[in-house]
């Protein structure tokens, strides 16, 4: 089985990387850019779409403030990426939000912040493949009735790149994220050559009567103003995935600050330039998209609404064109890929977690392809379980995006604040201090800037799904914080003191197991007597006369030099009469050591296991919760385990088969088993 596993894995991940190939895993920037920007990159496939999408609900008139709104969030957007510039410089070590939040505000506002980072990766992951799955569907009509299980799929593709090391999926993401944005430019381009020379361009909705829905008409102030505030929430889904450079500066080649800084500063230009871009195409041919169903529009049966990008693609290059399909095929792709940007957040932030101890430890340690492998496929799961949830609708999902984002950039920048103050009381150069003093300034107006948007997030979208990611953070919270909690007390627990001495057992008491006499049996005899024990004896249950009669009459025909004991079952049980026996032993003399020698056996096929060692399993699992009572596995090693051994090891040179006894054990083994047939013989003599 372990065969079959190992070389399924090297096929889907590749060769096993050891950590002095750590080096070659590092990302100059013209990786590093489509790597952890393409999430940023990609949003612009939906922002616009969202603005538009809740102005339409106050009817068509209300695309007149849609270039106000867009303007807003790219005002914000730019604050923000100046700001984490900052944090790029101060803390480079990669805890990104977290560290900072945790250094100067404390470890609880730190696990907060972690909190609403881990429920905002897995959004990302599913929005973004949702989004794409859309984009697709705008191409190809027939894949919205499958979107469920295409988003599915892209999921556990983008997962098998990930396992196969950050490097690895960086050049394979490098020519869908360029490919993206030359697309959108030449698209930009092309248009504004069209418009130039006087064509006309128009989106195929151009002519749709959009009306305002019912609540919506005769807007008061009141509701105008925070119908806007709602489009300008949603237009910030274009801020998602900046915080993913200040997260990611360990991977990127030294000088490691600089690289991202630079990274960050070129995603902000390129970003906003393309949101820009996007939102005054979709006003210029009259984009129009509405929460209307599609019988209304008057679509074919089985077709959606197409997406603004497909829309705009559509006036430009006409519909069903070479560079129309491009757009869609292009638009689709760096979605599912910016996935990829939670994809190396989420692991790290976990890593760091659970050094930390707020995650299980499982999460801290890198595969052997170097990457965080735990916590890729953990992040998988969760984001395959909200797809199917919310059936990939990109509207419904967009609802419980971007509230922890925000939450963790308005505590960050409150802790970058802090940071700022802290290092210039400490005492610094004229000129350091002038360049505290500018760096806490960019930080404040951030988090005015953050914060302000924070607020209009939790006011607009909490009744329109956003209230399920309030009640998810200060669960998963309060989950972090209890196992912290368990590993401080395992911790204390598991502490010797600075007058600890270890203590010997006033006696040993051997106890091996006994079904029948056969070969696991004798190993086990002889592994028992090798350690020289206080005292010795075999132990059977009696579930059944006739073979326990057998096994007492072998026994006693072998002369075998170590007394069997038969424990009585009434009810034909075989735990608890072994369990009460050991207790038994316990009791009479509680500083004694009892020490359990279970004969089991070593098979080479899954199957096989299933018909083996199911008692064993059971009894050893029960004996482990007593106190002073030790359990020895003793494996006899059948055929089929043999062939496997024998067979190359999948995991590739040098590598260590877990369980595999050394040369050392196996000369101890043979040596005891020597031992114990001169007694036998000598008895019998």
């Amino acid at each position: 089985m372990s065969n079959v596993t190992g070389s399924a894995k090297r096929l889907l991940v590749g060769r096993a990387l050891s950590s002095e190939q750590m080096g070659e895993t590092l990302l100059p920037k013209r990786i590093a850019l489509p790597v952890f920007a393409s999430d940023a990159l990609s949003s612009n496939a939906y922002a616009t779409q969202e603005i538009l999408l809740v102005l339409a609900l106050g009817g068509a008139t209300m695309y007149a403030y849609a270039p106000w709104v867009a303007a807003l969030v790219i005002l914000v957007y730019l604050v923000v990426v100046l700001s984490y510039r900052q944090n790029v410089y101060a803390y480079p070590s990669g805890g990104g939000d977290y560290e900072v939040v945790t250094t100067n505000l404390g470890p609880k506002a730190g696990v907060f912040v972690a909190s609403a980072l881990l429920v905002d990766y897995v959004l990302t992951v599913a929005v973004s493949i949702a989004a794409a799955v859309a984009n697709l569907a705008s191409a190809y009509p027939v894949i919205e009735e499958h979107k469920t299980q295409w988003a599915v799929g892209f999921i556990v593709l983008i997962t098998l790149m990930n396992l196969r090391g950050v490097r690895e999926s960086g050049l394979a993401f490098a020519i869908p994220t360029y490919g993206f944005m030359a697309g959108i430019f030449f698209m930009l381009g092309s248009a504004l050559w069209q418009i130039s020379r006087g064509e006309v361009l128009r989106a195929e909705s151009a002519d749709w009567q959009v009306v305002p829905e019912p609540g919506y008409v005769g807007l008061t102030t009141i509701a105008l103003v925070y119908l806007i505030a709602r489009a300008f929430s949603s237009g910030t889904t274009a801020l998602t995935g900046i915080e993913a450079i200040a997260n990611g500066v360990p991977a990127f080649r030294k000088p490691k600050s600089r690289n991202a800084a630079v990274t960050l500063a070129m995603l902000g230009g390129i970003a906003m330039t393309m949101f820009a871009g996007i939102t005054w195409l979709a006003l210029y041919t009259k984009v129009q998209v509405t929460e209307f169903d599609e019988d209304l529009l008057g679509l074919p049966d089985g077709q959606a609404q197409k997406t603004v990008i497909a829309q705009i693609a559509g006036a430009v290059f006409g519909d069903g064109t070479f560079w129309f399909l491009y757009i869609s095929f292009a638009t689709a792709l760096i979605l599912a890929l910016a996935a990829n940007t939670a994809f190396n957040g989420f692991p790290v932030l976990g890593s760091i977690l659970a050094r930390d101890g707020y995650l299980p430890r499982q999460l801290h340690t890198r595969g052997d392809r170097l990457a965080f492998s735990n916590g890729i496929l953990v992040l998988a799961s969760l984001a395959i379980l909200l797809v199917i949830i919310y059936q990939a609708e990109v509207t419904n999902l967009i609802q419980l995006y971007i509230l922890g984002v925000f939450v963790s950039f308005t505590l960050s920048q409150l802790g970058m604040i802090r940071h700022w103050n802290r290092n210039m009381r400490a005492g610094v150069s004229a000129s350091e201090k002038r360049r505290m003093m500018t760096s806490r300034t960019i930080n404040a107006i951030g988090f005015v800037m953050t914060g302000s948007v924070l607020v209009i997030v939790l006011l607009t979208k909490f009744t329109h799904g956003a209230y399920i990611v309030v009640v998810a953070m200060p669960l998963i919270y309060l989950l972090m914080q209890s196992i912290r909690k368990h590993y401080d007390t395992v911790s204390l627990e598991l502490a010797a003191g600075d007058n600890e001495q270890v203590t010997l057992p006033a006696r040993v008491h051997a106890v091996v197991l006994v079904s029948k006499v056969h070969k696991p049996t004798l190993r086990a005899l002889a592994f028992a007597r090798a350690t020289r024990p206080s005292t010795l004896e075999a132990v059977t249950v009696d579930v059944d006369t006739d073979s326990t009669e057998r096994l007492s009459a072998e026994w006693d025909r072998r002369q075998l030099p170590v007394p069997l004991r038969v424990l009585e079952s009434p009810y034909r049980e075989v735990t608890r009469p072994i369990l009460d026996h050991v207790k038994n032993l316990r009791r009479s003399s509680p500083r004694d050591l009892v020490i359990v020698y279970v004969p089991e056996y070593v098979v080479g096929h899954w199957w096989e296991q299933l018909l083996h060692n199911q008692s064993a399993l059971r009894l050893k699992s029960r004996l482990l919760f007593l106190p002073g009572v030790m359990v020895c596995a003793v494996p006899w090693q059948l055929m089929s385990s043999e062939l496997v051994a024998d067979r190359p090891d999948p995991l590739g040179p040098g590598s260590v088969r877990r369980g595999e006894p050394t040369a050392e054990i196996q000369e101890a083994v043979v040596a005891a088993e020597i031992d114990a047939e001169d007694g036998v013989a000598g008895r019998r003599g």
